[in-house]
């Protein structure tokens, strides 16, 4: 915030004289304690709307709410809020509540199941709307700070069965395979994402019924005029990195207004909870910055850049020494169940998924080295080194990680196709495995 340094002779005009009657002056005590309030460094950034300002006086003090929402609690208790976390009905959404747990917790295991009413989240009928929460990850909370934490949940009826929402479920099946253990497979996520303006539902930095200029300045870019939304994304990387998620980078995308991080390596079904959990916290700060957070893989129609969530992959084996001609086994097992996968990819995909703007055409899939006009891409390292991990690049930026992750490792550990299958697949592919 730059100071603005005002002279006396300033502050003496532009007011009617009968103006100051019976009112006190600013003193000098009190216009110190106004600029000591604007230098004060913020823990809070944001373009809010909304904002709470005070002003500290001889009498006493007006309280600031952001004084409050940045209260330390731990001196005088032990208490710490949860925010239970869980998604919603359209498999998309992301639901929230708090409450107060009696001290401090490692592990979800700690905390108590809740419930919360799921006729209003799309998830249970009026006559029967009890959903049952169950703790299943915890993060330190960005927020709140001190104890508190973020608990990813996922939902079950009363009797204890998982509603059909519930993705994490059948995840964690696979993942407890002792074939799959055995794997230690890794997952490097790429979720792109668009920040759009509020009253308006378009894309942060574009004019208002218009269109920036044509894609190329925009990606990985620095200034004004090329890049929108920095503060946000920044904010989103700091607040990750607290909260424990493993997020490991961050970029603009090519789509003006559209932004990208990568969490990873997880293992299992932690990248699922890690994903989830970054989701919220983007969310959040979207909330509080003013801006419209959308997963939709193809914001804008046209010759624009979709946004998808391109899932890197390896297994222990993939990843030791002749792990080249796994990843092949791995390729064309993938092949044979592409439509199954892409029916569980996420929603509007195929309007993404087109054969341009980086992608492969929804209905063929394919492979190649290096490139990102495929279904699945090796790097050149991979190549180079003959190990390595594989890239899926057909996941939409809604998809659902714990079905995508899931899916990868049944397919690729756990799947077996028949001989002629495979051998047909591997023709078609030109794969030698």
């Amino acid at each position: 915030m730059a100071k603005m340094m005002v002279s006396p002779m300033q502050c003496q005009m532009g007011f009617p004289s009968n103006s100051l009657q019976g009112r006190p002056m600013i003193t000098s005590k009190m216009w110190n304690s106004l600029l000591l309030n604007a230098q004060r460094p913020k823990t809070r950034r944001g373009i809010s709307a909304f904002k709470v300002l005070a002003v500290k006086s001889e009498n006493g003090v007006v309280s600031r709410l952001e004084d409050l929402l940045n209260l330390d609690t731990t001196p005088f208790t032990d208490k710490i809020i949860a925010e239970y976390i869980w998604i919603g009905g359209t498999g998309i959404d992301i639901r929230s509540k708090s409450r107060t747990i009696s001290k401090p917790v490692e592990h979800a295991s700690e905390l108590p199941k809740w419930n919360y009413d799921g006729s209003s989240t799309g998830q249970a009928p009026g006559e029967d709307s009890e959903v049952i929460l169950y703790p299943q990850a915890i993060f330190k909370d960005p927020f709140r700070g001190g104890n508190n934490i973020l608990v990813i949940c996922d939902s079950y009826t009363p009797s204890g069965e998982p509603i059909p929402t519930n993705k994490r479920h059948r995840a964690s099946q696979i993942f407890s395979d002792q074939k799959v253990i055995d794997e230690v497979p890794w997952y490097g996520i790429e979720q792109e994402y668009t920040l759009l303006q509020t009253n308006v539902q378009w894309p942060l930095g574009w004019p208002v019924g218009g269109y920036p200029g044509p894609q190329g300045p925009y990606y990985c870019a620095v200034g004004a005029d090329k890049t929108f939304g920095r503060d946000i994304s920044d904010a989103h990387y700091k607040a990750c990195l607290y909260a424990g998620i493993n997020i490991s980078g961050t970029n603009g995308e090519v789509m003006p207004g559209q932004w990208e991080y990568q969490v990873g390596p997880s293992v299992g079904i932690e990248a699922g909870d890690h994903i989830w959990c970054s989701r919220y916290i983007l969310e959040r700060i979207t909330e509080q910055a003013g801006v419209v957070l959308s997963l939709d893989p193809k914001p804008i129609e046209g010759d624009w850049n979709g946004a998808g969530c391109h899932t890197n992959y390896s297994t222990k084996t993939m990843r030791e020494e002749g792990g080249y001609e796994v990843i092949k086994k791995a390729i064309l097992n993938l092949s044979l169940r592409h439509m199954d996968h892409i029916s569980a990819y996420g929603e509007g995909n195929e309007r993404r998924l087109t054969g341009k703007h980086e992608t492969a055409n929804i209905n063929t899939f394919s492979w190649g080295v290096a490139n990102r006009g495929c279904s699945i891409r090796v790097g050149r390292d991979t190549e180079k080194q003959g190990k390595g991990y594989l890239e899926d690049r057909r996941p939409a930026s809604n998809m659902d990680p714990y079905v995508v992750i899931s899916l990868l490792a049944e397919t690729t550990i756990l799947w077996q196709p028949t001989l002629e299958a495979e051998a047909r697949a591997a023709k078609e592919l030109q794969l030698q495995v």
